[in-house]
């Protein structure tokens, strides 16, 4: 999400970036610990529903995230769909070696993992599998638990958020 963090690509993957820019989707915060309590996170557009029986979702993570290795052990994770203020907390999540944490609002849930309070939607879930997807993994979740917040989501287009407005 953020162009300093982006290596140069060749003209086919620019173009085809250039191309899920004008694809407006939500934005969301995905959240874990490793073993040794450590709080883990990435921001992912690439976040839908797969089933609901059982509630499934799925979201993508970069291979070369710094917390890919954590997510492809982790047994639990927290899906947040964020709002507009939350923009500039995205951009961090987003960014490769920013401390993510740090202010940024999260408190530990029940089992330990970093949840955002103020969230518009949190989702609870369990592992259910994951899958080599090019150069990313596809990490299907079971939702166990759903809490939906006050605010609307932010909607991310052409590489910018955006708020909704109530119709």
């Amino acid at each position: 999400m953020s162009a300093s963090t982006t290596p140069a690509l060749p003209d086919r993957a620019r173009a085809f970036r250039d191309a899920m820019a004008t694809f407006p989707s939500g934005v969301t915060i995905v959240t874990t610990s490793d073993p040794e309590g450590r709080w883990w996170g990435f921001t992912a557009t690439s976040f839908c529903s797969v089933s609901m029986q059982p509630p499934l979702v799925l979201v993508c993570l970069a291979e070369t995230a710094e917390c890919h290795p954590v997510f492809q052990q982790a047994e639990q994770w927290i899906v947040h769909v964020i709002h507009p203020e939350h923009a500039d907390l995205a951009l961090r999540f987003a960014t490769r070696g920013a401390d993510k944490f740090a202010d940024a609002g999260f408190v530990a849930d029940d089992e330990g993992l970093p949840r955002l309070p103020n969230a518009c939607v949190t989702l609870y879930c369990t592992r259910h599998a994951a899958h080599p997807g090019g150069d990313h993994t596809i990490l299907l979740g079971e939702v166990r638990e759903t809490v939906l917040g006050e605010h609307l989501p932010a909607v991310y287009f052409r590489r910018r958020f955006h708020p909704l407005s109530h119709v």
